[in-house]
């Protein structure tokens, strides 16, 4: 018996959903599919048009579903993200860190990070145990051009044109992976005696019938929201910020650097983000319509703009989000799954959005439901897993909030106050203020952000876990950290003088 998986809405989130799921369980070239996977698309509707940073998982995932790097590169105007740089959190004076996707040196074995809080230093903790953020700093590529296809001297994701990525999942699903595609509004949605959605009804009258429903539909959310009614959650007494404001601007010229990393540049209600793809950079601020207006913001906006050498001088029209930042109350209902948006979505601080959408569908591809007696466990566990997810990004999206020192205005006042921070939050920093962050004080399994990330962001924004605390761990593994540090020295030294830089890596690449 075949298994329809139909998903309402394209955009980042249905393409990459029905590429994640068909890759798996559909062949255009097999006699016989189990399943076969629909997206219905309403030609109303334009794509969000954000999301453009990713994580390493998208590596994998391009690869799982049978898209070439090379082709990615090219249809995407992609180029490589090695890490978030974080300017202005700590003190708001242009001071610096980096969250770099390779962990640090020894990660696993020892805690360098309890080695560093414990001895004085004269160089930050990323350098300190990380190559990366050197790298990053002369706009380097994260490999070498002759290297295989996703293969890497330092861990690596991308920044892209969400506009051009939907098109290529696209043309891929449909024609490299059998996805069926229609294009359509839904006008009505049909229910079943037992509650669930039984199919669609375009407004041309057409049924679409289902087994599983995925609901990517957006802030619309036309099966999970007005179909379902779930709940939503927000998040906005703990994730102030509301609005943003985001603009495409070219390069001034072609052969100015483009940057190894996202840039998180931190503003009196808000904060700036600056994307660097091939041949333009997505800029955007992110605030909080109850610390700023958009005048102020997008004022603030243009004089980041207005300030950088490397872009073109031009007006700029930003074009406005509004958003409240949360969740659903669940996420699996009977059988209808929300993915993307209709499931959550708040500020793109650490790009969470895409991420979250990778691992939601693979989840799905895995454990698709053969009958209808297992997608209700299924559902519980889903809702269970993600659920988790959202509370970790919150409390790791807070976390850079509340370790930061400004206190030049009151959005960064508010932060501080002890009802805006969550429990589970203040556990971990009572905790991380006797012992760094390790790998055995959670177990997740679906964990998102693992204990190293956690700290680069607390010992780059001049958290102190107690010296005396951490002491007694590392001296008894002196001689490990020391060989450990020279290690990174010299893979420091040695990527420096071998990586290209980006432009160079990405013109090699395509012969220019």
């Amino acid at each position: 018996m075949k298994n329809t998986v139909v998903i309402v809405g394209g955009g980042t989130a249905g393409w990459l959903t029905a590429g994640i799921i068909a890759a798996r369980h559909c062949s255009k070239n097999t006699a016989v599919n189990e399943t076969e996977v629909i997206l219905v698309e309403s030609p109303d509707v334009k794509n969000l048009g954000v999301g453009e940073g990713t994580w390493p998982t998208m590596r994998d995932t391009l690869r799982q579903i049978g898209i070439s790097e090379r082709t990615f590169l090219a249809c995407c105007d992609a180029s490589f993200k090695q890490a978030s740089k974080f300017v202005g959190w700590s003190n708001g004076k242009n001071e610096h860190y980096y969250h770099p996707f390779t962990a640090p040196s020894g990660y696993g074995a020892v805690s360098m990070a309890e080695h560093w809080s414990a001895t004085p230093q004269d160089i930050d903790f990323e350098s300190w145990v990380c190559a990366q953020g050197t790298v990053c700093k002369q706009n380097l590529a994260p490999k070498l051009a002759q290297m295989p296809e996703y293969a890497f001297s330092l861990n690596y994701g991308y920044h892209l044109n969400a506009g051009k990525f939907v098109k290529m999942l696209h043309r891929h699903c449909v024609d490299k992976l059998g996805v069926k595609y229609i294009q359509g509004h839904v006008e009505h949605v049909l229910g079943a005696d037992n509650g669930d959605i039984s199919s669609i009804v375009l407004t041309d009258s057409e049924h679409i019938d289902g087994d599983l429903f995925i609901d990517c539909s957006g802030f619309a959310a036309i099966l999970i929201g007005k179909h379902y009614n779930i709940p939503f959650k927000s998040k906005h007494h703990i994730l102030f910020n509301d609005t943003a404001l985001a603009v495409q601007i070219e390069y001034a010229t072609n052969d100015v650097p483009i940057a190894s990393c996202t840039v998180a540049t931190a503003q009196e209600s808000g904060w700036i983000w600056d994307i660097a793809l091939q041949n333009r950079r997505g800029i955007g601020h992110v605030f909080s319509s109850d610390f700023t207006n958009t005048e102020r913001a997008e004022e603030a906006l243009h004089n980041y703009v207005k300030n950088d050498p490397f872009l073109a001088s031009q007006q700029v029209t930003p074009r406005k989000i509004k958003f409240n930042p949360g969740h659903r109350e669940t996420f699996w209902h009977k059988n209808c799954v929300a993915i993307g948006v209709s499931a959550g979505f708040v500020e793109p601080l650490e790009a969470t959005a895409l991420v979250l959408i990778e691992k939601s569908a693979e989840w799905i591809s895995q454990q698709l439901p053969r009958d209808r007696s297992a997608m209700t466990v299924l559902a519980k566990r889903f809702n269970s897993v993600t659920l988790q997810r959202w509370q970790e990004i919150i409390d790791f999206l807070k976390l850079h909030y509340i370790l930061s020192n400004r206190n030049d205005s009151e959005y960064w006042r508010q932060h501080q106050q002890t009802d805006s921070i969550p429990e589970s939050l203040q556990d971990a920093l009572t905790l991380w203020r006797t012992q760094s962050p390790g790998l055995y004080e959670t177990n997740q399994r679906f964990e998102l952000f693992s204990s190293a990330s956690k700290q680069y962001v607390l010992y780059g924004m001049g958290f102190n876990t107690d010296k005396d605390q951490s002491a007694h761990i590392c001296q008894k593994e002196t001689s490990l950290i020391k060989r450990l540090r020279n290690e990174t020295l010299h893979t420091t030294e040695k990527l420096l003088s071998a990586l290209p830089t980006n432009r160079q890596f990405l013109n090699k690449v395509f012969g220019k």
